[in-house]
This record gives C-alpha cells, structure tokens and sequence, in this order.
C-alpha cells in the first residue's frame, strides 16, 4: 500500500494493500477499495462507498457524499462503483436516497471527464463516456457505450439507451433511445441518425446497422404514422434483429415520453 503522509484515512476504511492514495486525500469510515485502485491527490471519498478494482479516482474529486436531496435526512445509502473506471479531477459522485434505489451504481471501464456531476440513485452501465461538465440528475439511467457529450444536463428520471451519442451542451428531459444520435435543448431536440460510426467501432454486423437504419426511418422520419404502428411495422419487418428489438423495447417499457422528434439534415 502506497499512501503519502499527508493523506487521511479513516481507521474504519477498508483499502487493499495495493491501494495508493495521493497527497492530502481523505478515505472516510465506510469506504471500501479494491486491489490496484489509485485516489489521487486532495480527493474526498466518503461512504458507505465500495471502489472495486484499477479505478483512477482523480484529484479534487468528492465520492460518495451525501445526495442533495431535501428528503434526505441521513439514512444510510451507499455508492458502488465497478472495476477500471477513470474518474477526472473534480468529479462529484453522491450516494442514493431510501426513497429511490438507495444506491448510486457505476459500472466498468467508464470514463468520467473533467467536472461531471453523478447525482443520487443513477445507475451507470459499462464503457459509458461522460465529457467535461456533463451533469446528471438523479435517478439517470445510462446505458452502456453511451456517449454524454461535454456541458450536457440531464434530467432526473431519464433513460439514455445503449450506444447513443448525445452531443455537446444538450438539455435532455426525455428517454433517448439506444443507438442513436440527438443533439438540442428540450422543444429543439433533435434526433439526428443511427450512431453508424460508434456502432461500427464496437463491432456490429453490417446487417444490423442497415436492419438499424431501416427501423430508424420508419420510426423517426414516418410523420403519418403514429407511434405505436411505426413500432409495429418495425416489429413485422426487423424484429428478427436483435438491436431493433432492443430499440422496440426500448418504447414499450419506458415511463416516460421517448425523444422522437428528427432532423431533416
């Protein structure tokens, strides 16, 4: 275990003996972390807060505060982050809240730029990328391989699908559906195109793009269907692929209005 003499931790802290912890950190009672993780210099993690394995948790960062929510009177909740995430310097990450999931989950192998904002009870799947500044209201859900874009806020309760692309300074209060990309602030959204590029890049058959393209039209650019017949002439013609059904189920399970609106560029 490497840890600077100027860094204070809590007799009460659980650190694996392969833990190093930078200049003037502070690890609070309840905080747990795994082999190979790094805390770097004046960080603040509190808890309960379990940091699993090779995360990077940057200077000036303050894990596992309590959420700000005004419901919140001290319950205890907790924040979980997974294994070989890279979290930037001034990156806040809150505990979750008994009237939600009393959890704030982050899973594996993210990247959360430069002062991002993880507020309470989100859930954060695997290879999300969060660019600087991008916000988060509580109770977020963000699925993996998504991409936030830089200067983003997010309203709470929001779902972003798998694979989606949401571009810089956007104001996102709908559900973003999996594999696409939107840009816009809320009446302006835009639903702009499949995420062909990011999709490629991770490997997805040629086929399942062209099937994800198609689905896309009938969905997105069929201003004389409603909803659910676009998604039923979807299911007829594409539900065979499973992206498309992803992005089919997507709809029919979402609480809340679904981004729908697209570009004509």
């Amino acid at each position: 275990m490497s840890i600077h003499s100027t860094a204070i931790i809590d007799a009460k802290a659980e650190l694996d003996s392969s833990v190093e912890v930078g200049p003037y950190a502070i690890i609070d009672a309840g905080v747990k972390i795994d082999a190979g993780s790094v805390i770097g210099s004046h960080a603040h993690v509190s808890g309960p807060t379990t940091i699993g394995k090779d995360n990077t948790i940057g200077s000036f960062t303050c894990i596992g505060f309590p959420p700000q929510d005004l419901k919140y009177h001290g319950e205890e909740t907790e924040l979980v982050i997974g294994d070989n995430n890279h979290i930037r310097e001034f990156v806040s990450m809150h505990r979750g809240t008994p009237g939600g999931h009393g959890r704030t989950a982050i899973g594996n192998n993210n990247l959360v730029m430069a002062y991002c904002h993880v507020a309470h009870d989100c859930i954060i799947g695997n290879h999300v990328i969060m660019v600087n500044n991008a916000t988060l209201g509580g109770h977020v859900e963000i699925g993996d391989r998504a991409t936030v874009g830089g200067m983003t806020a997010i309203h709470q309760f929001v779902r972003i699908g798998e694979y989606a692309y949401i571009g810089g300074m956007s104001g996102i209060s709908l559900d973003i559906p999996p594999y696409v990309i939107v840009a816009g602030i809320r009446n302006e959204l835009q639903i702009r195109s499949i995420n062909r590029i990011g999709l490629k890049r991770a490997g997805f058959a040629s086929e399942d793009i062209r099937n994800l393209n198609k689905a896309f039209m009938v969905i997105f650019k069929s201003e004389d269907l409603l909803l659910q017949d676009a998604l039923a002439q979807v299911v007829k013609d594409y539900g065979d692929c499973p992206p498309v059904a992803r992005m089919v189920n997507f709809f029919k399970v979402s609480s809340r209005n679904v981004a729908r609106l697209s570009s004509d560029d």
